[in-house]
Formats: C-alpha cells, sequence, structure tokens
C-alpha cells in the first residue's frame, strides 16, 4: 500500500494538473516594456483581454435588463394612468347622469306591484303601479340605476340616460326584439296532465 493517491488517481486515468508555461524571458521583457497588447504566439487573446469581453458582455447584459425594466416600469405607469383616467370619466357621467335625472323620476310613492328585473349578474326589482307594468313591459318606460336606486323614466329619457352613461340602464324593453327560445316549450319537457305528485 506505498501507493500515495496521487499514484492510485494516475492509474485510473485522471492526468496531472498542467503546469503554467514558462515564459522565456524575452516575452516578458516585451511585456514589461508595453507590447502587452498584441496577442501572444500561442494565437490565444491576452487573459486581460477575456475579461474586457466578458465585462462588455456582462454591460451588455445588465444594460438589456436595466432597459426592459424601464420599459416594463413605463407600462404599468401607463397602465395606472389609463385606468385612473377611465374612473375618472365614469365618475363625470355618473354626476352628469344624477343632474340630469332630476326631477324625471316617475316612481310611484303607492307602487303595489313588484317587476324583477337583472342588472349586473343579479335579479333586481322595482315597485310600480299596475299601469307603469303594462308601459314598463311595453318598453315605454325603463329603469335607471343612479346612486344604487332604481329610477322609473320615460324611453326619452331613457334614451338620454343611455347617451351620457350607457352602464347606468338597468332595465330597456325592446317591444320589436322577438321572443326569446324558452327551452321548456319543447313538448319532451312538457308536464302530462295526468301526473299526480
Amino acid at each position: 500500500m506505498s501507493n500515495s493517491l496521487r499514484d492510485q488517481l494516475l492509474g485510473l486515468g485522471f492526468k496531472d494538473a498542467p503546469k503554467p508555461a514558462q515564459r522565456p524571458k524575452q516575452e516578458a521583457r516585451r511585456l514589461h516594456a508595453g507590447q502587452a497588447g498584441k496577442p501572444a504566439a500561442s494565437g490565444k487573446p491576452p487573459a486581460r483581454t477575456q475579461q474586457k469581453q466578458r465585462s462588455r458582455e456582462d454591460i451588455d447584459l445588465a444594460k438589456a435588463y436595466a432597459i426592459r425594466a424601464q420599459k416594463e416600469k413605463e407600462e404599468r405607469i401607463e397602465a395606472e394612468r389609463l385606468k385612473q383616467e377611465e374612473a375618472r370619466l365614469r365618475r363625470e357621467a355618473k354626476a352628469r347622469l344624477e343632474v340630469f335625472l332630476q326631477g324625471k323620476a316617475l316612481n310611484a310613492a303607492d307602487a303595489e306591484h313588484v317587476r324583477h328585473f337583472e342588472y349586473g349578474g343579479k335579479i333586481k326589482r322595482v315597485h310600480v303601479t299596475a299601469d307603469q307594468l303594462k308601459a314598463l313591459n311595453a318598453g315605454a318606460l325603463g329603469v335607471v340605476q343612479v346612486n344604487g336606486r332604481y329610477v322609473l323614466v320615460d324611453a326619452a329619457t331613457l334614451a338620454e340616460a343611455e347617451a351620457i352613461f350607457a352602464p347606468a340602464v338597468a332595465l330597456k324593453v325592446d317591444p320589436d326584439a322577438p321572443a326569446a327560445d324558452d327551452p321548456y316549450a319543447d313538448p319532451k319537457y312538457q308536464v302530462p296532465d295526468d301526473l299526480m305528485w
């Protein structure tokens, strides 16, 4: 067991670490004399040139990341500005609509009927009289949402309110629209007369 670890590794096929090449005295003198910028006789650029290239690549990569980060920041700022501008326009339109609808509400205090409708993905309701219910279903009246209240207005006022702020129109019945297809109108869904519960 006189073999050292080095000998065992060499026996397994590992090679000795390469030794740095000895520079001749003339090359060393040339380097000291200021001729270091010339490539060595081996054809490889000096180590300093390689380091400069790496640092340039690192700088270029860092510049690219900085430019990309700046661009993303500008895009976020622009998106936020557009969002705030849109919110401001919505607030102004809602305020104009509120002023426009003052004194034009047809809601009756003695309304005994309830008209349900879908608005904002939920079922809402407005209280109306019997005549208002007929006019509402015929399209002569409509419903506008203002400050959480549902205001009953005539068709002309509804059209103007829609021009001011369309999302506020809660119920607009088109009398010329074809009746919606009822999927349960099919005879296979009809309940037989002799069915006993």
